[in-house]
């Protein structure tokens, strides 16, 4: 199993996503989450909370009956399930820290910033900080702490992206400089990663915290 288990109990389930693996595919006998996920549990229940892109990994929790499914997706509509993400892009922003927001619309497989008026224009804000320095490598990249107000479509690829911030490894929003870096430093998938999330348990209403390291952070 790719999928790899951080917490477990009778009521959730917190797993790391690797890159490159769906959360849940459309086409049969495609790997991903869910379906291992259902095989680890001899086809009991799971409950999808949120999502993550097919090339990003990260931290996913998914409910393993119908009430906690309920609960957890209530704290996600209200803002009460916390996420954050680190993402290396090409290039430094101008401020070490800010706030963005902008207006995405879904066309095909990709979001566009758009104008506000823009028919099918929806509101994107994401905060950043720049990490430590010694996270960064040469002037030529960056790793950002990254928390989104909004959960759209591609927003944090997008964003960075409109900013000529595209994050290595990132094979939609790149550029021709990011994407060859990206193959000289040997990062395959986008260099984004969902690694911390904070919730309260559905059952107990206990605080449940986790962190990890994303696997491109050594590159």
């Amino acid at each position: 199993m790719k999928t790899r288990i951080v917490y477990e109990d009778r009521d959730i389930l917190i797993c790391h996503k690797p890159a490159g693996l769906a959360t849940q595919s459309s086409s049969v006998g495609r790997p991903d989450v869910v379906s291992e996920l259902k095989n680890y549990l001899s086809g009991g229940y799971v409950g999808i909370v949120h999502r993550l892109d097919q090339p990003v990994e990260g931290l996913l929790v998914f409910a393993r009956h119908p009430r906690a499914a309920a609960a957890l997706n209530r704290q996600l509509t209200e803002g009460m399930l916390g996420k954050r993400y680190c993402a290396l892009v090409w290039g430094r922003p101008a401020a070490e820290e800010g706030e963005w927001t902008d207006y995405l619309r879904k066309e095909g497989n990709l979001s566009r910033v758009v104008l506000q008026e823009t028919p099918g224009a929806r509101r994107a804000v994401l905060r950043y900080r720049v990490r430590a320095r010694e996270d960064i490598a040469a002037g030529r990249h960056t790793c950002l702490d990254i928390r989104i107000g909004t959960g759209r479509f591609h927003q944090i690829r997008c964003q960075l992206a409109h900013r000529g911030l595209p994050i290595l490894g990132d094979q939609k929003y790149g550029t021709a400089e990011s994407l060859e870096e990206s193959r000289s430093l040997g990062i395959r998938y986008a260099a984004l990663c969902a690694c911390e999330i904070r919730l309260t348990h559905p059952a107990t209403g206990r605080e449940i915290f986790y962190e990890i390291s994303p696997d491109w952070i050594n590159y």
